[in-house]
């Protein structure tokens, strides 16, 4: 999400003082490779940069050819075999053992409806948004679609007068039945060797920090990091200031049962229960317990949280304890606040991406899941 808000930006830049780019995005990948399908780099034609396609093979070659399209204002499908012993011929020794595919679109910056203000109004709220992009690899060598249109709830944005109505008649079905759970790369021989990304832009995680002691400013700097929103929400007004937390989009003062009015919770929100004070926790707690909040990290003994939920049964609250996470963080050996906001982070990306930690090492088969 980080990086996106950096290509944002940088478009935005590049947009003001009339630099011409384009936009190469990762569509598909066969094998090993780097980056999944989705990775995204912004290209100007002084060269730079924004954004990554791999983990650094492929962005000089791309770059080239990025520079090329911006000169010809005409898009291009390029793949990169990485499974060819001689990969050589790319100027680098890849090692990746894959085959990606890269599509890099010139953008026109009058065009209300060009890839990238079609990723800034994904981005816009926290709503869900599907974002499609059409490619040919039979037919690399021709211009290629590209990235024309974005669902978001019942608005559609893009250029679907634009797409072939036998073409544009499938989608539209196809969107209707799309399992909005993970990406999806489908493809349609019969309508001219068609390939279509369907590619789910979530919004940032939201991190709702609860506490603003000395051992939460490494978190909230890790939150920074990885390009999640954080909310830094606590009862000291000496503690909870953005001059301590610089990072934070907003900061939430008061007691308790004031700030639970204020907060606001989806599927993408996280909440971190660390002030080190049971009587607010306590509050907090029975709050969050009435959302859809996939993750409830809470700091200290498992006793602590037991008394916790204890509380609250007393209360005649029934409490799912399905999303709490206590003691907060993976078994990593973390002894330091830097250690343990790692291990928090840790833990959060794997509750979210449904994955169970364990070494790379020990997994069997590939590490990404199979298709996009």
């Amino acid at each position: 999400m980080k990086e996106l808000k950096q290509i944002l930006t940088a478009y935005q830049f590049a947009k003001e003082e009339n630099r011409q780019v384009a936009l190469a995005t990762v569509v598909k990948v066969v094998g090993s490779a780097y980056r999944r399908p989705g990775a995204r780099m912004l290209v100007d034609l002084e060269g730079q940069l924004t954004g990554a396609i791999s983990g650094g093979c492929l962005e000089g070659d791309a770059l080239r050819k990025a520079q090329a399209v911006i000169f010809q204002q005409k898009s291009m499908l390029v793949t990169y075999d990485t499974t060819d012993e001689d990969d050589q011929k790319f100027g680098v020794g890849l090692g990746c053992n894959g085959i990606i595919h890269v599509l890099i679109e010139p953008i026109d910056f009058n065009d209300p409806t060009n890839p990238v203000e079609l990723i800034q109004e994904a981005l816009k709220d926290r709503n869900l948004g599907l974002l499609l992009t059409i490619f040919s690899i039979p037919n690399s060598r021709s211009a290629q679609i590209g990235t024309v249109f974005l669902k978001k709830g019942i608005h559609e944005f893009g250029k679907v007068k634009e797409l072939d109505p036998q073409l544009w008649l499938r989608l539209k079905h196809e969107i209707q039945s799309f399992d909005q759970n993970q990406n999806e790369i489908r493809s349609y021989p019969e309508l001219g060797e068609i390939s279509v990304f369907f590619e789910l832009v979530k919004p940032p995680v939201r991190v709702l920090l609860f506490g603003a002691g000395n051992d939460t400013i490494p978190v909230a700097r890790m939150a920074d990091l990885l390009g999640f929103e954080l909310i830094v929400i606590d009862g000291r007004k000496n503690l909870a200031t953005a001059g301590r937390f610089p990072q934070s989009k907003e900061i939430i003062l008061g007691p308790a049962d004031e700030v639970v009015e204020k907060i606001e919770t989806d599927i993408h929100t996280v909440a971190l229960l660390m002030t080190h004070n049971f009587e607010y926790e306590a509050v907090i707690l029975e709050k969050l317990q009435q959302s859809m909040i996939p993750y409830i990290g809470i700091l200290g003994p498992k006793k602590k949280t037991e008394k916790l939920i204890d509380r609250l049964q007393n209360k005649g609250i029934e409490v799912s304890e399905e999303n709490i996470y206590a003691p907060i963080g993976l078994d990593i050996g973390a002894e330091t606040s830097e250690e343990i906001a790692l291990s928090i982070f840790a833990e959060i990306k794997a509750v979210l991406n449904k994955k169970q930690p364990i070494f790379l090492r020990e997994k069997i088969g590939p590490i990404h899941e199979k298709g996009a």
